[in-house]
């Protein structure tokens, strides 16, 4: 029994960039669990746990810090990536075309770069043309802000609400077309009551 358990632990280190843990709202702040192998989850309104402490070092400016408290009001694309992951490398001009589509929606596209050579990651970024900005966070403390968040899950999507509530995550690639969908039904959301 121990052998086979050792061998199906190996197995999932070896799957890839992508983890296949689940995330759940609790109420209050958003708490990421593994409660049934889900990979795409989105939240009703009344079930989305609210993220804060997202902030680190700017990718685009060195120096700079960026927080999710920048765009208040917004709804944001969290984005986990690293340019030494295949997948990140092909759904990079996706999120491109969504950070274009959705600007005049009021979002936008905020990377966290991952386990990544700044100089690796910061190419990256000009050689393909992005313009989102994203925080360089080598030793993922940003991503520790995601309690619970699944570390090997690159690339994964998290999409806040405009009062930065976890909405709908992908543990996977995303398609443009569902993720524009997803954020201009959150951007025409009524506001929130104060």
């Amino acid at each position: 029994m121990r052998a086979l358990a050792l061998l199906l632990g190996a197995l999932l280190l070896l799957t890839g960039c992508s983890g296949t843990q689940d995330a759940v709202a609790t109420g209050g702040e958003f708490t990421f669990v593994a409660p049934g192998g889900q990979t795409t989850i989105s939240y009703p309104e009344a079930e989305r746990g609210r993220v804060t402490g997202i902030t680190g070092e700017s990718l685009l400016d060195p120096g700079r810090t960026i927080s999710l408290d920048d765009y208040a009001g917004r709804v944001v694309v969290l984005n986990v990536w690293g340019s030494w992951c295949g997948p990140c490398r092909e759904e990079a001009p996706d999120l491109q075309f969504v950070q274009e589509q959705t600007a005049s929606d009021g979002a936008v596209v905020l990377g966290i770069d991952v386990r990544d050579d700044r100089d690796a990651a910061a190419d990256f970024l000009r050689d393909r043309g992005l313009t989102y900005d994203s925080i360089y966070d080598f030793p993922q403390r940003t991503l520790a802000a995601l309690d619970g968040f699944p570390r090997n899950a690159v690339p994964s999507t998290i999409v806040l609400d405009e009062q930065h509530r976890v909405a709908w995550v992908t543990l996977l690639p995303i398609r443009p077309s569902d993720l524009i969908t997803v954020v201009k039904d959150l951007a025409a959301e009524p506001p929130a009551a104060t």
